[in-house]
């Protein structure tokens, strides 16, 4: 279900508590919408992005902050969202991701019935599976917390890869029909969206839930704004295309591939092309990417795209993406590899945001486009969808006096982290690189 209403907002002064915050994708989206968010984020380097771009931080695990430190978040907060980790069942089609999405199920139930499941999460194998619970768990402790005055978050958004929409449809099952323990309950939308239709210049799929609180009126998802890149029509026209007389080039000029995809649908606007993006950045054209997303390491098995198309998922193995330059006289040459701002691009972060500490290629992959979550912070709340072109302005970077302050904040010193942020070695298993 798609929005047709009426914009207007649902909240006077939304603001955004975002789990697993990653570098910033969602509260970029928040800020281009003039909405405060909170960020909880216990990976160093993807803090120091935070920090250098400005955001409000917890250098935190998320856990270890409703367990000891809720009652200090800030009480206006009446938003929830985030993107668990869901490595352990997000091969949900096959025998052990049914097992693992069993046993989610089985603690949400106890949940519920407000049974204490701590000691049991504690011998899980893999201890991700309890953080795909965190959610529902904070929006539980926000019911009970003396200082929000036991209030319930208003609207949850999430996000994560395609085959977590079994979960979120039984988070929906259970906010709609059980609801919480004190008797709240949402109206839930589910469903798996594509972010190029959302102007991102990149085919990436994500199953997201947003839901609001009864009472807030009916949720619905963020209606598409550019059309759905389709790779066997594309593969169609370019057989078509060679088999005429005129022998095209692998680059045409942007308006030449409007025009091409302007009579499918009026309505909607051309997805974006990496060329389109790239480009007005410094990068040549036209160009080849060859990356390795899917292929489990098989050359074979790799993907080529022009930079006439939407990027492939861009993952945290970016920066190993080979591109091939100077094609239009017939002579191929491999040129440069995407730089961190070029890949931050291609996932709709502004140009020039300021990537810092290391893997900066997997906080790049990990993140989500902020120009898709800016959609569906919009839709969460009733207004309407953002301008595509909010996230092209140049970012501000902070002044070493904030971030200073924020570090001061989030960690607990201004210059570096201390006893109370997560250790290096606690943070295993490795994020996955699937987000």
């Amino acid at each position: 279900m798609t929005s047709t209403a009426p914009h207007q907002s649902i909240l006077d002064k939304p603001f955004v508590l975002d789990l697993f915050a990653g570098p910033g994708g969602l509260d970029v989206a928040g800020r281009a919408l003039g909405i405060p968010s909170l960020g909880i984020e216990w990976d160093r380097s993807a803090c120091l992005t935070r920090y250098a771009a400005g955001l409000d931080t917890l250098h935190a695990d998320v856990s270890a902050v409703r367990r000891d430190a809720f009652e200090s978040l800030p009480p206006e907060i009446n938003v929830l969202a985030g993107g668990p980790p869901c490595q352990t069942y997000s091969v949900a089609g096959k025998g052990a991701g049914r097992k693992a999405l069993n046993e989610v199920k089985d603690y949400i139930k106890r949940l519920m019935a407000e049974e204490k499941i701590d000691k049991d999460l504690e011998n899980l194998s893999d201890p991700r599976t309890a953080m795909v619970l965190e959610p529902l768990r904070y929006a539980i402790q926000a019911t009970r917390s003396p200082n929000r005055e036991n209030r319930p978050y208003d609207v949850i958004v999430l996000e994560q890869v395609p085959a977590v929409e079994a979960l979120w449809e039984h988070y929906a099952e259970v906010l709609e029909e059980t609801g919480l323990p004190d008797g709240t309950k949402y109206k839930v939308v589910v469903d798996v969206l594509d972010t190029e239709t959302y102007g991102v210049p990149q085919t990436r799929s994500r199953a997201v839930l947003i839901a609001r609180r009864e009472g807030l009126g009916e949720p619905s998802l963020p209606g598409p704004t550019h059309r759905a890149y389709d790779p066997k029509e594309w593969n169609r026209r370019q057989e078509r295309d060679t088999a005429s007389a005129h022998q095209p080039t692998l680059y045409d000029e942007a308006v030449s591939e409007s025009e091409k995809q302007k009579n499918v649908d009026d309505d909607l606007q051309p997805w974006r092309s990496m060329g389109e993006v790239l480009a007005p950045h410094g990068r040549r054209t036209p160009f080849l990417v060859r990356s390795n997303y899917g292929s489990s390491g098989v050359p074979g098995r790799r993907g080529v795209r022009t930079d006439r198309q939407p990027a492939t998922t861009v993952t945290g193995r970016i920066s190993r993406f080979v591109v091939f330059e100077h094609l239009d006289e017939n002579i191929v040459y491999e040129g440069p590899r995407f730089s961190m701002n070029e890949a931050g691009l291609l996932q709709s972060f502004p140009p020039d945001y300021p990537w810092s500490g290391t893997a900066r290629a997997q906080q790049v992959g990990n993140a989500v486009p902020p120009l898709f979550g800016a959609h569906l912070l919009s839709a969460a709340l009733g207004l309407p969808a953002p301008d595509p072109d909010v996230m092209k302005e140049s970012w501000q970077p902070a002044t070493e006096e904030k971030r200073a302050k924020l570090r001061s904040h989030g960690c607990g010193d201004a210059y570096e982290c201390t006893a109370r942020c997560p250790r290096p070695e606690d943070q295993i298993p490795v994020r996955s690189t699937m987000k």
